[in-house]
């Protein structure tokens, strides 16, 4: 049994449905906040699929209007001549050799990174280390690029990979307790339908089983399927 603070145990009193519409969660969530921090709000999906098959093995990215709140941490590999472009666009690092060797010492300290497409082949010795953190640049999210700068600039502007986990669950932020619902909507909205948009020809049954809001560290509050868009 996990033992809650009291902070978390007040906030869960606040939830005294075992549904809501998702405009009324949206308002208690930023009510459920319990950090001292800006919290940030957080959407798990759990998928009708099967991510063993290769076609239900969701990888995609999608925009969100009104950004993460999140100051995201990039970085570029890029050949020399690009890494002040890389860098100017927003990655705090950028260059591939002395990146690799920080990377094998140890450094990951970034949230998404980027690469030219010829710069994947130096990646060979670090290729585990990211793919273990879920931090290996794929065309498929759009991290590998010849055009590095724009990936770049979108990334710190609110784009966010969508990727589902082994048990068809999809996790992310989409904004802080900070903002107001409407902006909180806007962007769960673009989720939501993204979601819905690459929906595998072949999962059967339901695809959206459930969807569940939370802030960090804060406690669950579970969607009415009927009220989303």
């Amino acid at each position: 049994m996990i033992k809650r603070g009291k902070k978390y145990q007040e906030a869960a009193k606040l939830i005294t449905k075992e549904l809501y519409g998702l405009e009324e969660a949206l308002e208690l969530l930023k009510k459920t906040a319990v950090t001292k921090f800006d919290s940030s709000c957080e959407v798990h999906l759990n998928l009708g699929l099967d991510p063993k098959q290769a076609d239900q093995n969701i990888r995609t990215t999608v925009a969100l209007p009104n950004g993460t709140g999140k100051d995201v941490r990039v970085v570029a590999f890029v050949d020399e001549t690009s890494a002040k472009a890389a860098v100017a666009a927003g990655a705090m690092e950028a260059g591939t050799g002395e990146l690799v060797k920080k990377i094998e010492g140890g450094w990951l300290d970034f949230d998404v990174a980027v690469a030219t497409p010829d710069q994947m082949k130096e990646l060979g010795k670090i290729a585990k280390i990211l793919g273990q953190k879920r931090l290996m640049p794929s065309p498929k999210a759009g991290t590998v690029t010849p055009d590095f700068a724009k990936a770049i600039e979108e990334l710190k502007t609110g784009k966010i990979e969508l990727r589902v986990d082994k048990e068809g669950n999809l996790h992310n932020i989409f904004g802080k307790a900070s903002f107001d619902a409407a902006k909180l909507k806007g962007n769960l909205d673009m989720i939501i339908a993204k979601v819905k948009e690459i929906k595998p020809a072949s999962s059967k049954g339901t695809y959206i089983k459930s969807v569940t809001l939370t802030t960090s560290m804060g406690p669950a509050i579970h969607i009415d399927l009927k009220t989303l868009v």
